[in-house]
């Protein structure tokens, strides 16, 4: 069980971040979805939706942005080589 100072420290840390994270429409990519499977996660993991909620909105949002890496490195590699 995690003492109720460890949990407010750490709902703020996490809040801290998604304030960082979140700060533009564009960087908000995978967070909605990160958000409500997270959600749900904490809530089944002991009641902890808010925290769970926030982790994934970081993990879905970081999962977001490797996918969107990844696919314009592809468009650039297959884009066709010009003499």
């Amino acid at each position: 069980m995690i003492h109720r100072a460890t949990q407010k420290w750490l709902a703020g840390s996490i809040a801290g971040l998604l304030l960082i994270v979140g700060s533009s429409a564009v960087e908000a990519k995978g967070c909605l979805k990160g958000a409500a499977v997270g959600a749900v996660a904490g809530h089944v993991a002991g009641h902890h939706a808010v925290i769970g909620a926030a982790a994934g909105c970081v993990v879905g949002h970081h999962i977001a942005k490797k996918k969107e890496r990844e696919a314009r490195r592809e468009a650039r590699n297959s884009a066709p080589q010009q003499p």
